[in-house]
C-alpha cells in the first residue's frame, strides 16, 4: 500500500486510502493468498517441547473453513461473538479467520486472565462460543452458571465435562466454505482494553481495521514485505499489538509468522528462538527489551538475522535506542497506537532520521494532531492531547455496549487518544504521558517517561517507574520505584547517586525526591508499568 519513495514527505503526500465497500478481513489475510500461493508458509509453530509444525495459507484456509461450518452447525448467527482463550497457536489464528469469513465477531482473551477478568469479558460481550484448552477451561468451569449466553465450549486438546472435543467435531464438517460477503464497515472483532482504571472497555472494530493497520506495518518494518521476512513477537495474540500489528498485519502482506509464547519472558530463550528460525522482523514491548538488555554480548553470542525491530506500548527512550544500535546494528523503530485506534504514528529509519524520545511521524493515511480542550490544534512544541481525525479506517466502530464511553472518546472531529504529547517543528511527535500520569510539582507539568528513561541509563538500574505522590507544598513530588540489576545492592549512597544522575542530565525540578527499591514492578498483562497501582499505594499510606 505504501509507495517506496526517497523521503517521508513524498510517501505521506502520495498515499491514498482504498477502502472497498465489500471487504472481508478473513479473506484478505488468508484465502486470497491460499488461492494465489497455496503452498506458501503462513505459520511456523514451535511447541514447548521443541517440536515444530509448518502450515501453509491453504492449511489455514481449510481449518478455518471447517471451524466456520462447525460454528454455523451450532446455530451461531451473524455478529454472534466467539471468544478465543488460547496462546499463540494454529487454533487461535484459524478461529479468528473463521469468524471473520462467516460474519461472526471474534474476541481474543489472554490466558493469564483470572476468573474475574474472564467473567467480565465473556458476560459483557455475550459470547456464545469459546475455544480453549483443558488448562484454561479450569478457570471457566466455575463460571458456567454465571454465563447463560455461553452455549458451546470447544477444547483443542481433548474434552472436559460439558465441553466439546474440537478436533473430533472437525472430522464431521467440510473444508469447503464460501465466505460471507461482508461490508468493510461490518463488525469483526472486539478487543478489550487493559482496564487499568475501572472495568475494561470492548473496542469493536470493523473488517476495514486491517487495512488501517497495514501502512504502519509496512513503514515500521521498513517497507515490508521483503524477501525472507519472518515476523515474531513475544506479545500475546490476545492484544492488538500481537494480533494485528504482527499476525494479521503480516498475513495481509503474505508474510509468514512464527508462533511461540513462553509462560514467562526469558530473554536468552527469545534470542535462541530467533536464531533457530532466522526471524527477520520482531515487535517487542520496551519492558521486554529492557530485560533483554541485561543479556551480555548479544552480538557475539547469537547469530541473528534480524532486519527490523519495532517497539510500542510504552516510550522506548534514548537508552534503548542506543543499545539496539550497539547490539543488533539496527535502529529500533518505535511506533504508537492504542486498542481503539492503533498504530497511527511511526518511525522508519530507512526513510527518515529517528529522533531520540520521539514516537515518529504520522503514518501515511492518518491525520494525527496535538489539540487543546477546545479541539483546536496547538502550536508546535506545545503540550496537548494527541488526537486522530474522525473517519480513520483503523478507528473503532464504538465501545461494545457502552455508548457513553464512545461519546467521551471524541472531541469535535477528533478521537482523543488519552495521551499528552507535543509535535516539534519537523512533525515528530513526542509522548509526554497518559492524562492521569502527568505529575504537577511546584507549578511544573512533568511527564514520567523522560525521568524513567534517564534513570535506566544508570548502570545500576534495570527498570524504573516514576509517579507523583501527594506533597503539601509542591502539590506532588516525584517518586521513583527502582528495580536493580543483578548483583547491585540498594543503599543510601545509591539513592543519592540516582538523584544526582537525574539532576545533572535533566533538570533540578525533575529529580526524584523519593526513591524506593523493589524486587519487581507491577505490570499490566501487556507488560506496561501500572503506575496507578504505585500511586494508589502511596495514597493509601497517608490514610
Amino acid at each position: 500500500m505504501l509507495d517506496k519513495k526517497s523521503t517521508y514527505a513524498e510517501v505521506y503526500s502520495s498515499f491514498k486510502w482504498d477502502i472497498p465497500k465489500t471487504f472481508n478481513m478473513g479473506v484478505a489475510v488468508c484465502d486470497r493468498h491460499a488461492e494465489t500461493h497455496p503452498d506458501k508458509t503462513a505459520l511456523i509453530v514451535e511447541q514447548a517441547n521443541g517440536d515444530v509444525q509448518r502450515y501453509s495459507f491453504q492449511d489455514v484456509k481449510k481449518i478455518s473453513n471447517k471451524l466456520a461450518h462447525l460454528f454455523i452447525d451450532c446455530g451461531v448467527l451473524e455478529e454472534d461473538r466467539v471468544a478465543v482463550l488460547l496462546s499463540q497457536s494454529l487454533e487461535t489464528a484459524s478461529t479468528h479467520v473463521a469468524c471473520w469469513k462467516a460474519g461472526f465477531i471474534s474476541i481474543p482473551l489472554f490466558t493469564l486472565f483470572g476468573e474475574e477478568a474472564l467473567e467480565f469479558r465473556l458476560s459483557n460481550s455475550g459470547a456464545r462460543v469459546l475455544i480453549t484448552d483443558k488448562e484454561n477451561y479450569a478457570k471457566i468451569a466455575p463460571l458456567r452458571k454465571k454465563l447463560p449466553a455461553l452455549e458451546f465450549i470447544f477444547i483443542v486438546d481433548g474434552q472436559c465435562t460439558d465441553t466439546i472435543d474440537l478436533y473430533e467435531k472437525l472430522t464431521t464438517v467440510s473444508d469447503d466454505f464460501t465466505p460471507k460477503e461482508t461490508s468493510s464497515e461490518d463488525p469483526a472483532l472486539i478487543i478489550y482494553t487493559s482496564g487499568t482504571t475501572g472495568n475494561p472497555k470492548g473496542a469493536l472494530h470493523a473488517h476495514r481495521t486491517i487495512i488501517g493497520h497495514v501502512p504502519c506495518v509496512e513503514m515500521a518494518h521498513e517497507f515490508a514485505p521483503q524477501e525472507g521476512d519472518l515476523f515474531w513477537t513475544p506479545a500475546d495474540w490476545a492484544w492488538i499489538g500481537g494480533l494485528m500489528n504482527i499476525l494479521m498485519g503480516a498475513w495481509y502482506l503474505g508474510i509468514p509468522v512464527l508462533a511461540y509464547r513462553a509462560r514467562k519472558f526469558d530473554p536468552e530463550a527469545a534470542l535462541k528462538l530467533m536464531e533457530r528460525h532466522g526471524v527477520r522482523n520482531i515487535f517487542m514491548p520496551p519492558t521486554a527489551l529492557k530485560i533483554m538488555r541485561q543479556v551480555e554480548n548479544i552480538k557475539d553470542r547469537f547469530d541473528l538475522n534480524l532486519r527490523t525491530i519495532t517497539v510500542a506500548g510504552e516510550p522506548m527512550g534514548e537508552e534503548l535506542l542506543d543499545w539496539g544500535r550497539r547490539e543488533f546494528g539496527l535502529t529500533l523503530n518505535e511506533y504508537y497506537g492504542q486498542t481503539e485506534c492503533n498504530i497511527v504514528v511511526s518511525n522508519c529509519a530507512c526513510l527518515m532520521d529517528v529522533k531520540p524520545g520521539s514516537m515518529g511521524r504520522p503514518v501515511p493515511g492518518h491525520d494525527v494532531r496535538i489539540i487543546d480542550e477546545n479541539a483546536q490544534e496547538v502550536e508546535r512544541g506545545t503540550i496537548g492531547d494527541i488526537a486522530v481525525h474522525k473517519g480513520d479506517p483503523v478507528q473503532l466502530l464504538k465501545y461494545w455496549d457502552n455508548p457513553e464511553a464512545t461519546i467521551k472518546k471524541y472531541r469535535g472531529d477528533w478521537l482523543i487518544m488519552g495521551d499528552q504529547g507535543y509535535m516539534d517543528e519537523d512533525g515528530y511527535i513526542f509522548f509526554v504521558g497518559r492524562d492521569d500520569d502527568l505529575i504537577t510539582s511546584a507549578g511544573y507539568r512533568i511527564g514520567p517517561s523522560e525521568i524513567e528513561d534517564c534513570l535506566t541509563k544508570h548502570e545500576a538500574v534495570a527498570l524504573a517507574a516514576v509517579v507523583g505522590v501527594p506533597d503539601p507544598i509542591r502539590t506532588e513530588s516525584i517518586k521513583a520505584f527502582i528495580t536493580l540489576r543483578d548483583g547491585v545492592e540498594a543503599s543510601p549512597e545509591l539513592e543519592n547517586s540516582l538523584r544526582d544522575f537525574v539532576k545533572d542530565r535533566l533538570s533540578p525540578h525533575e529529580y526524584p525526591r523519593h526513591i524506593e527499591f523493589m524486587e519487581q514492578l507491577p505490570l499490566t498483562a501487556t507488560g506496561k508499568i501500572r503506575r496507578k497501582d504505585l500511586r494508589d499505594g502511596e495514597i493509601a499510606k497517608l490514610k
